[in-house]
């Protein structure tokens, strides 16, 4: 922000001066000149939106009365803010520039100054001045010194995690028409985090900045410094990211909400290396004052949603911080809109992938990081952007989250983050589409312990969670491509979704959808050229969900020394479980000899097929399309009455057996 001006002149008897120029622009520019404009020892502010502004230092005469009103507001004013400092103008050198990451609104004018008083305990501090002139403006400046009150039994707290409000500036005694009130508080740094972001080597100037060593990164549970981009970019984000909620939760233990936590209101102190929450003008109490228990219940829910509304404000900067393709504005709307609408944000993986068009993480720095430590970070962004408020996660818990602990620190995840966990990596080998051998038998490995742990295993659970698209992600069954051999036409698979939706009542059966997407590949170059003929096949059936169980049948030991093509997922896994290691993890003592499922109950099938343009009158043609089609893909994606039970159902994963005991692996898709 830059505040342009003339600087003052010997003769102060009439002055022609340009108007104040406020840039309000995010865009991060270099600090600009300003000049100092003064009136009776006080600060001008902008009279009219005249080009010129015509002052003079004649002053007005002053009725004894007017008078009388000035001191005695100067000294309720006094009273009130007794607890904050009191500052005279003259108590400051005023400098005459303006860091860019101290712009304010439209009604705020910013100035930078160093305390000249030789008796304030500030002497040759930086401190800024913020001339408020608005009602809103000063409400805000005024509050920021209230809320000191509450904030002054732990102030070294204060002074680490938020910006340090001083004090104001007194007002001067005799009448004057200026209306405003200047609030003095702290100077930490020339950026806002929203100026570091926008830098585009903001990553290694900041970490060259904090000047991070051994300590420092300690306190994340940390034991090195340096390393790869990721890895340090992780490192910084933790530490950001922890010093963002303990000053958020200092806050809400003192029954404050910050309410409005944004990158410009957050500062980075070189000095202490801490980040320090913006002004609190619009701190709000989480408690009303009155003794009645309907006023009571009501301050109950008050206190959860300001609460939930600062933590999803945390989420948005968390978002930004690691993805930075959410600074551009277009980008961001989007992915505020996908929560608005009332999506989970479980999968806001799968949105972003495609929003950023990405099939992978890989080249993605802000991806990698969230997919590190089993998808903590995703996991982390869940919590605090969650469209309940009550399902949000608070600070405390925030803070013993994976993500934010380096490794170091010992955790002891949840339950829900080992589910979270296995599903991230089976999702992660899955995209990695190299199906040898070794793949193969970790992704069944994976799908077996998730479905020991299913969190669903009731037809009421599944009846609220399944209703949606699904991407289909693997099978554990056979795969077939068009490599190794030569097909009557070549075919190539793109999205495979499973649509479920409810019906009209609600003993109504539930109608399944299988929608598979293709290309039929038309030439002799199809290697290199994979344009063609665009189809979709879509088989329907109306499912009836009920209770059942799956047989773990114990095959006895032999001396087979024949090596089987299919691994024994089953037995790896219960050798597995019966370790030290998944012993606190699992619901159960011994392997079981079942698990109980929701069995699905098939109707008639109906398929059809459509092409974007026909091939050629030839049906022989279409019958080996669809015959490549039904190769291709999972049988039991074109014969829905395979599908015999749903084994694992969460708000982003399912899995579903069919007739042969392969495993269909989805995630729910809603773009």
């Amino acid at each position: 922000m830059a505040l342009i001006g003339t600087r003052p002149i010997p003769s102060l008897d009439s002055l022609d001066l340009p108007h104040f120029c406020i840039n309000l622009s995010t865009r991060l520019v270099l600090p600009t000149a300003l000049p100092l404009l003064w009136k009776s020892g006080y600060l001008f502010r902008k009279r009219s939106s005249s080009s010129k502004v015509k002052c003079s230092l004649s002053r007005q005469t002053v009725s004894p009365l007017e008078s009388q009103d000035n001191v005695n507001m100067r000294d309720s004013l006094e009273e009130e803010f007794s607890h904050a400092m009191k500052f005279d103008i003259s108590d400051f050198n005023i400098l005459d520039r303006v860091s860019t990451g101290l712009g304010g609104r439209v009604d705020e004018a910013i100035f930078e100054a160093t305390v000249k008083n030789a008796h304030s305990p500030l002497y040759n501090t930086r401190v800024v001045l913020r001339q408020l002139t608005s009602v809103q403006a000063q409400r805000r400046g005024k509050r920021a010194i209230q809320v000191l009150k509450k904030l002054a039994r732990r102030r070294l707290m204060y002074h680490s995690y938020s910006m340090q409000v001083h004090g104001y500036v007194c007002p001067p005694t005799t009448n004057s028409d200026d209306g405003s009130f200047t609030l003095v508080h702290g100077y930490h740094g020339s950026f806002s985090l929203r100026h570091w972001l926008q830098q585009s080597d903001w990553f290694p100037t900041l970490e060259a900045t904090l000047a991070l060593d051994e300590e420092s990164v300690r306190k994340v549970g940390d034991d090195t410094v340096g390393g790869p981009a990721v890895s340090r970019q992780l490192r910084l984000t933790r530490i950001l990211m922890r010093d963002l909620l303990i000053g958020v939760n200092y806050l809400h233990s003192h029954g404050l909400a910050h309410t409005e936590l944004r990158l410009e209101n957050v500062h980075i102190s070189p000095i202490d290396r801490h980040v320090k929450v913006g002004i609190l003008g619009n701190a709000a109490d989480f408690y009303e004052n009155s003794p009645n228990n309907s006023t009571q219940d009501s301050n109950k829910h008050r206190r959860q949603m300001m609460i939930a509304f600062d933590i999803r404000c945390v989420g948005f900067i968390m978002a930004k911080m690691v993805l930075q393709e959410l600074m551009d504005p277009l980008i961001f709307s989007k992915f505020k809109a996908f929560l608005t609408e009332g999506n989970d944000s479980s999968c806001l993986r799968e949105f972003l992938l495609r929003t950023l068009n990405k099939n992978s993480t890989s080249g993605n720095a802000g991806l990698q990081i969230l997919d590190r430590n089993w998808g903590a970070g995703w996991n982390l962004l869940t919590l605090l952007l969650a469209s309940k408020p009550s399902d949000r996660v608070r600070c405390l818990d925030a803070l013993r989250h994976p993500f934010l602990c380096g490794p170091r620190w010992r955790v002891d995840p949840s339950m829900d983050i080992v589910r979270w966990s296995l599903g991230s990596t089976a999702v992660r080998i899955a995209e990695e589409y190299i199906y040898g051998q070794q793949q193969r038998t970790r992704l069944a490995h994976f799908i077996e312990l998730m479905e020991m742990l299913n969190p669903h295993s009731k037809p009421k659970n599944w009846l609220e969670l399944l209703p949606g698209k699904w991407r289909l992600l693997y099978c554990t069954g056979r795969h077939i491509g068009l490599t190794l051999r030569q097909p009557p036409a070549r075919v190539l698979i793109g999205d495979a979704c499973l649509t479920v939706s409810k019906g009209p009542k609600s003993n109504s059966p539930l109608s399944f959808g299988s929608d598979i997407n293709f290309s039929i590949i038309i030439g002799q170059e199809w290697p290199h050229d994979k344009a063609g003929v665009t189809g979709r096949l879509q088989v329907r059936s109306f499912f009836r969900l009920t209770t059942g169980k799956r047989l773990y049948l114990k095959q006895e030991k032999t001396t087979n020394n024949f090596f089987s093509a299919t691994p024994n997922a089953e037995g790896s896994v219960f050798e597995k479980l019966s370790g030290k290691r998944w012993r606190k993890a699992l619901p159960f003592k011994e392997s079981p000899s079942s698990l109980p499922v929701v069995k699905l109950v098939s109707n008639d099938v109906e398929v059809s097929v459509s092409l974007s343009q026909p091939l050629s009158e030839n049906v022989k043609i279409a019958q080996n399309v669809v015959q490549e089609v039904m190769t291709q893909v999972p049988p039991e994606m074109f014969d829905l009455s395979k599908l015999v039970c749903g084994t694992y159902l969460d708000s982003r994963l399912l899995i579903i057996r069919g007739v042969n005991g392969s495993a269909l692996f989805f995630t729910r898709s809603l773009v």
